[in-house]
């Protein structure tokens, strides 16, 4: 029996596990591609556990996440599983562009129907806002996904308020996948408002702060490919200021009798019951364990002292360094400037 339990994301129907499985660090950005077979079974694991609502992205890798998730997904696993992937980042050599044209939209997602060999994506995502392009146009191609039965429901990532109530007006849009945890906590100012307001779902990416409910220990672990290597949350300097709210986390963890990575995502599961944590893991270990947070149950005061030690802005260093567009610049152009 599955200790996991189900939530509704948004106003439409979509009904997921209340903890999903991000699985970006199978095939990318978090140092080399694991062991294909080993995903695989990891993923039948937490699909059995519970664990149904699976992330991927057409970037990760690029391409290889969504082709292992496709592997995972054959011979009845598909029924059992919510499949959400993302279009709109790009590698250009090694420069990611962000596009979001009608062509682009209708290409990237007949290209991940194929790789992941289904014919239909469950939750499909803007992974992040072109600019250029008015978010109306984008959207307008993905209705046109939804009426012809390829996708069944709308997501954006890192969008603006504005992006959102826009896109919101062309057609309903299901979850807004935003990062937030305990030590990235600026979209609780207007984004997850905005959300609510309009009945989106929120998932939470990075729900564990990318390995920082580690504590200093995780700059450690980082290969040298480890694209967090990069980010001013993992500099020294930084992670010695990090490292001091941890020790504070941590000695409630230890009241607590869980883990501090235990009490971080048990936090996000106490924001409410329309967001949706997607913890990421390559290892049995670790899946397990954030299951195991689904059972750490905070009281309003304990949200409070949580809180109050990890302040909004007590991080030091912003979490992406200016290296991609997040919701922070994700305004597009008014839909009166489109020339088709």
């Amino acid at each position: 029996m599955s200790t996991v339990g189900r939530t509704k994301l948004g106003s439409q129907g979509l009904e997921v596990s209340a903890q999903g499985l991000g699985c970006m660090g199978m095939n990318a950005f978090y140092g080399s591609p694991k062991p294909e077979p080993d995903m695989i079974e990891l993923i039948h694991h937490a699909i059995e556990a519970g664990v149904t609502f699976l992330d991927t992205s057409d970037v990760y890798g690029p391409h290889t996440n969504e082709i292992l998730l496709g592997k995972a997904l054959k011979g009845g696993m598909r029924e059992k599983a919510e499949l959400a992937t993302k279009f709109g980042v790009k590698f250009v050599g090694e420069k990611m562009e962000v596009q979001g044209d009608p062509e682009y939209v209708r290409a990237a997602c007949e290209a991940s129907l194929k790789r992941l060999q289904v014919d239909c994506i469950d939750l499909y995502y803007v992974h992040r806002i072109d600019k250029t392009v008015p978010i109306e146009v984008t959207v307008g191609e993905l209705k046109k996904l939804f009426e012809e039965g390829k996708i069944k429901y709308i997501g954006l990532s890192e969008a603006s308020a504005s992006t959102i109530r826009r896109a919101h007006a062309v057609h309903p849009i299901t979850a807004v996948q935003l990062e937030w945890s305990l030590w990235s906590r600026e979209v609780e100012e207007e984004i997850v408002p905005t959300c609510r307001e309009l009945g989106i779902g929120i998932v939470a990416y990075s729900p564990l702060g990318r390995g920082l409910s580690l504590g200093s220990k995780i700059a450690e672990n980082l290969s040298k490919d480890d694209f967090r290597k990069n980010s001013p949350w993992f500099h020294p300097e930084n992670l010695k200021h990090t490292q001091n709210i941890y020790e504070r986390v941590n000695e409630m963890a230890l009241r607590k009798k869980c883990t501090t990575s235990q009490l971080a995502l048990a936090w996000v599961h106490h924001q409410g019951r329309d967001v949706c944590p997607i913890p990421g893991t390559t290892k049995f270990e670790n899946l397990k364990q954030n299951i195991g947070a689904l059972s750490v149950k905070l009281t309003p005061e304990e949200m409070a002292d949580l809180e109050s030690i990890v302040a909004a802005d007590m991080v030091e260093g912003d979490n992406y360094g200016g290296q991609i567009v997040t919701w922070r610049d994700s305004d597009t152009p008014p839909l009166s400037s489109w020339k088709a």
